[in-house]
């Protein structure tokens, strides 16, 4: 009943490209799109949905305003979680670990390669901070940052920069009919990955 790709692949992040590429292939919308669920220091959890721009093998980088409510979450507990699912391709991947900063460089690099509106926005929003008068102070905003930087290159704001999902588990699901999913779990052990299979 196994996948031959979960007999296949021994690294889970060759089969996460795999699926990935698969997807990029099939969905309609933001195939790389997944939810991040963080925890505050309390341990109550929340999520929302991001866009994993690059994944290596150091993990998934996604990008973030740091003054926003998933950044204040992270600099109290490193650790996260993220869950992929594609309706189309019938498939889920769920991956959980810690974060770690993407080096200044890469970040800068990234910036520069959004379109300009982009990073007019990025100056403009205060993520997840109160609207005073609705989307006119979001308006307001992005007009200062246009006359600001008229005519002048954006310098990514410091306040904005990426992170790293560094992967300690990895799992994969596939649809199965009569709801017999398959389901393989990657763990990581002293640099190595180890696979077992799960019941659905």
């Amino acid at each position: 009943m196994k996948s031959e790709e979960f007999i296949k692949f021994s690294d889970p992040m060759k089969l996460f490209s795999s699926w990935i590429s698969e997807a990029k292939e099939k969905e309609v919308n933001d195939y790389n799109a997944c939810c991040l669920a963080t925890c505050d220091a309390a341990g109550i959890p929340s999520a929302r949905m991001v866009l994993i721009k690059t994944f290596d093998e150091r993990g998934f980088v996604f990008y973030t305003n740091l003054h926003s409510r998933k950044a204040k979450e992270f600099e109290r507990n490193v650790r996260v979680a993220l869950c992929f699912h594609w309706k189309t391709i019938r498939k889920q991947i769920r991956i959980e670990g810690p974060l770690l900063e993407l080096p200044k460089n890469e970040a800068d690099k990234y910036f520069e390669s959004r379109p300009r509106e982009s990073k007019i926005g990025a100056w403009a929003s205060k993520q997840s901070s109160h609207l005073p008068e609705g989307y006119q102070s979001l308006e307001k905003n992005i007009k200062f940052y246009e006359n600001k930087f008229k005519n002048k290159t954006i310098p990514r704001p410091s306040f904005w920069s990426g992170r790293i999902v560094v992967p300690e588990k990895i799992e994969f699901w596939k649809d199965v009919k009569n709801r017999l999913h398959e389901r393989v779990l990657f763990k990581t052990d002293n640099e190595k990955w180890l696979k077992e299979y799960l019941y659905p």
